[in-house]
């Protein structure tokens, strides 16, 4: 695995995990095609379908921000791939909640010692990562 993967798994893997303790259920994690990925596809607590995108950074380079690396033609990608996906799993879609997509961003302040020391159960701390929300960022 190589260090920009190593750092865009664990930035999927913390998001999971923050998801989970605000009371969202994973349903899939990474779904790719040909024309799109889809990095974390869950169910809000209201029950909404919900696909996160996920960008990851370590530290923060001359002021850039994850949410930065989101470009247009990614979001275009991001809205098929959703649709798609959406269409093929209608029952995953609960009454008028219909889905959208959210976009998670993580800047790791101290990367280096997280993958030297390889924890097993990470825990999000501000020392160590901090991480952002935003919901529906395709309206």
């Amino acid at each position: 695995m190589t260090y920009r993967s190593e750092i865009g798994q664990l930035g999927e893997d913390l998001a999971c995990k923050y998801l989970v303790d605000k009371a969202y259920r994973i349903i899939e994690r990474n779904f790719r095609r040909p024309w799109g990925e889809l990095d974390i596809i869950a169910e809000a607590p209201d029950k909404t379908l919900v696909f996160i995108e996920v960008k990851t950074m370590r530290e923060n380079p001359g002021g850039l921000e994850p949410a930065d690396q989101l470009t247009k033609s990614k979001l275009q990608k991001l809205k098929r791939t959703a649709s798609l996906y959406a269409g093929h799993y209608p029952g995953l879609i609960k009454d008028d909640k219909g889905w959208r997509i959210d976009l998670i961003t993580l800047v790791f302040q101290k990367f280096h010692e997280l993958i030297l020391n390889k924890p097993s159960n990470l825990t999000i701390n501000e020392k160590s990562c901090n991480i952002k929300y935003y919901e529906n960022i395709a309206d």
